[in-house]
């Protein structure tokens, strides 16, 4: 039996958080919900606001990612139960805690993510 220890279970909070907040979508949903629960609908419409070039996101992935955030704690969703279905997503007090850092990261992105040439690096490795 090897003594390495996997990145899921070596301790690291940074790896934790990356493998928390890994995704394309995870950050901006966290983002969009900070002023209230959302729909799913909303929460779509949502990521597609201000995605210049970026195409519709697929209802399994957006499910995926609402699904990962609700078992990491960050998001809770509230199912109405009604027909036609009525879901609402809200940040948890974990998910809540989070915002900050989103705030900091989009600071710093404003900051030296417009119009430099590490912005225009990062645009084509996405687009890619």
């Amino acid at each position: 039996m090897s003594n390495k220890q996997s990145p899921d279970n070596c301790g690291c909070p940074v790896l934790a958080f990356q493998k928390l907040i890994s995704g394309k979508y995870k950050v901006r949903i966290l983002w969009d919900l900070q002023e209230g629960p959302l729909r799913y609908s909303e929460v779509r419409r949502g990521l597609l606001r201000g995605a210049v070039g970026t195409s519709e996101i697929a209802p399994r992935v957006l499910s995926r990612e609402l699904k990962a955030l609700t078992q990491a704690g960050l998001i809770a969703r509230k199912d109405y139960g009604v027909v036609p279905p009525k879901v609402e997503y809200r940040l948890t007090p974990v998910g809540r805690s989070f915002v900050p850092i989103v705030a900091a990261i989009r600071k710093w992105g404003a900051r030296h993510l417009n119009g430099d040439r590490i912005g225009r690096d990062v645009g084509r490795i996405a687009a890619e």
